[in-house]
């Protein structure tokens, strides 16, 4: 289980440094995790980060609830959902087993939407010192603005790109397409990163094509864009779950818009 030890010892190092999370915070997750690799070793159960089922993380999970409380249950599924995002992160796997494992109810309320000020303090809380950062607040825009679907979103195409008519067109739910108009600004935002960003990536064949690439010249994953909100949320101590809701707050301010007119 030294490998378990080793990729923990990096996520610690990842939420100290990226995260700015407390000690006591960091610690608590470290424990959580510890009882992970505790539970494969009394199961003789040699699997390793990258490939650990969503099963056996289940029967973990449903191990050690019957000893804790439903909060600490809740904390444990968090601590195993960020370090596999981690690993997502850091490319040692594709998806994250705790991705349909639900925390128990705890009496806390999700919010739906969060308010256009919020949204400005997301995207302006993103470092654009380096060209990730520049991409990942074009991508936000582009989500925001338009209301593309995370799955529309990392598989956009330059060739579905119709700037000088004000709208793009994108492969939706039954591979069916659809035209969606595109802001002004946001059309100034992709033009400057595809043509000062993207144009220095060497883009695998597969992937010549699409607009959003990561530093190895593929298309980003689903994963990929809800860590990137993630870490500035937890970078900037927002207190709402911005990933959970981003992606529904388009469609709150277009209607609260168009309200506004009628």
């Amino acid at each position: 289980m030294n490998y378990w030890n080793t990729l923990i010892k990096q996520y610690k190092t990842y939420i100290k440094i990226e995260r700015g999370l407390a000690v006591n915070t960091i610690e608590n997750y470290q424990r959580d995790l510890t009882k992970l690799i505790q539970y494969l070793q009394n199961s003789n159960d040699q699997t390793r980060p990258e490939t650990i089922t969503a099963a056996e993380i289940k029967d973990f999970i449903y191990h050690t609830s019957k000893t804790i409380s439903p909060r600490s249950q809740a904390r444990l599924i968090s601590s195993l959902r960020g370090f596999f995002d981690y690993l997502i992160f850091e490319e040692y796997r594709k998806d994250n087993p705790t991705d349909f494992i639900e925390s128990p109810n705890i009496g806390r309320k999700l919010p739906d939407t969060i308010s256009k000020e919020e949204v400005d303090a997301l995207l302006n809380a993103i470092d654009l010192s380096h060209p990730q950062g520049e991409r990942n607040k074009i991508i936000l825009e582009t989500i925001y603005s338009c209301g593309l679907r995370v799955s529309e979103t990392i598989n956009l195409q330059l060739s579905d790109l119709f700037f000088k008519e004000g709208y793009i067109q994108v492969l939706g739910k039954g591979n069916k397409y659809r035209v969606v108009p595109i802001h002004k600004t946001t059309i100034q935002q992709l033009e400057f990163y595809i043509h000062e960003i993207r144009s220095k990536i060497d883009a695998k064949p597969e992937d010549s094509d699409i607009v959003f690439l990561n530093r190895r010249g593929k298309r980003l994953t689903r994963q990929m864009i809800f860590i990137i909100l993630k870490k500035f949320s937890y970078q900037n101590k927002f207190k709402k779950e911005y990933w959970t809701t981003y992606f529904k707050t388009f469609f709150c301010h277009l209607s609260t818009k168009k309200r506004s007119r009628s």
